[in-house]
């Protein structure tokens, strides 16, 4: 058997627990310094910028009803200039207004529209026996008078085959009445082509096709009339020259016919 010493597992024991008392105090005086570190970073933060406390008011709402006072309204700015354009047309200068054909501008007037001042254009049209305004701003719509070149070209439009598709009338018509409203001088050419039914014009066409025909037709002679500086009677005879129409003859047929109508016994 070994022998035991004492002396030894007294040492070994009281080592221990010095060994670990020294650790202890070593670690409680590592976090009282790091304590002291931090108060004092955040005592010289309070002093830079001090902390506000935000109370935020909430409003007391005694009635869920909301009154129309209360509700605001968007604010209206008025313009009181019109936007500056320079004048493209002077005075008595003979326009196509798409909508309602050949017009001459009589004048250039300032006038009040909901408290702004306008320049508008009087346009004098003949055949609706109107006057009409434009605002200078708008005369992008406008087009001058075609040219002698231009009005040849439709002349031979006038005299080619007409282009019919094989489409509902209501499809038809609609695009016909674009072609009306777009100005375009060879557009209306096209329509007073496809419409054209030469002699017998009032028996084979349906009231609808006559109207577009008539619109389209007078606004074509009209602006002839005036490019070529002649009379309407010898534009509306070159025009009826190129489409093949004799009106002498369709009118003496009527005739005819409504005078067979009231011979016949009942």
């Amino acid at each position: 058997m070994k022998k035991i010493n004492l002396k030894n597992i007294l040492r070994k024991t009281f080592k221990k627990s010095s060994t670990k008392k020294i650790r202890k105090k070593k670690v409680n005086k590592i976090k009282k310094k790091t304590k002291k570190v931090r108060v004092k970073i955040i005592k010289k933060i309070i002093k830079k910028k001090p902390i506000k406390k935000v109370i935020a008011h909430k409003p007391k709402i005694n009635n869920l009803r909301i009154t129309k006072n209360v509700e605001q309204k968007p604010e209206i700015k008025k313009i009181k200039k019109q936007e500056t354009a320079k004048r493209e047309y002077k005075l008595k200068d003979y326009i196509v207004y798409p909508k309602h054909g050949v017009g001459q501008i009589l004048s250039v007037s300032s006038k009040t529209i909901g408290e702004i001042e306008v320049q508008c254009y009087e346009i004098k049209f003949e055949k609706d026996k109107a006057i009409g305004l434009l605002p200078i701003n708008k005369q992008i719509h406008l087009r001058p008078l075609s040219t002698i070149n231009q009005v040849n070209k439709s002349i031979y439009i006038l005299k080619s085959k007409p282009k019919i598709k094989r489409s509902m009338w209501s499809r038809r018509a609609q695009e016909y009445e674009q072609k009306i409203t777009s100005g375009k001088i060879y557009d209306l050419a096209e329509v007073v082509r496809d419409l054209n039914k030469g002699d017998d014009l009032m028996v084979d066409q349906s009231y609808s096709e006559r109207q577009l025909f008539e619109k389209a037709y007078e606004r074509i002679l009209s602006e002839f009339q005036i490019v070529m500086n002649i009379s309407r009677e010898e534009t509306q005879k070159k025009l009826n020259k190129a489409l093949k129409r004799n009106l002498e003859v369709q009118i003496t047929n009527i005739e005819t016919k409504q005078a067979e109508i009231v011979e016949t016994p009942k």
